[in-house]
């Protein structure tokens, strides 16, 4: 049974943009056991329906994604869920289920904190 997961970023025109996401999904992909798969909202391929269904195709059963955003702006509090429920409509026996916004757990919060005192530190 596998369990994928999908960063969820907004998109930029600028192709530089992706860099640290696809680092992200580079770290992330050696200690999760499923697929690992980037989507973004606009400007950027693929969007999130196209890697919910590349996931899908790859025997996912259960999809989280992770909106890697600072906050819960109108895209994540409109846009995402818009999208989501077109996937489970599309897919529905798949479990598709959705995080927060990955700036808003304190996890993150702290990273950034020790991320900023290192930078006066130096």
């Amino acid at each position: 049974m596998a369990h994928g997961i999908i960063l969820f970023g907004h998109g930029a025109r600028d192709a530089r943009w992706k860099a640290p996401f696809e680092r992200l999904e580079a770290l992330l992909g050696p200690v999760h056991t499923g697929p690992v798969s980037l989507a973004f909202l606009e400007l950027m391929e693929p969007g999130l329906p196209a890697a919910v269904d590349a996931q899908a195709a790859q025997g996912c059963e259960t999809i989280t994604v992770i909106p890697v955003f600072f906050g819960q702006g109108g895209h994540l509090r409109r846009d995402l869920p818009e999208i989501v429920e077109q996937c489970r409509l599309a897919h529905p026996t798949l479990d598709i289920r959705c995080a927060g916004a990955a700036g808003e757990d304190e996890r993150v919060l702290a990273a950034v904190v020790e991320f900023c005192i290192a930078q006066v530190r130096d």
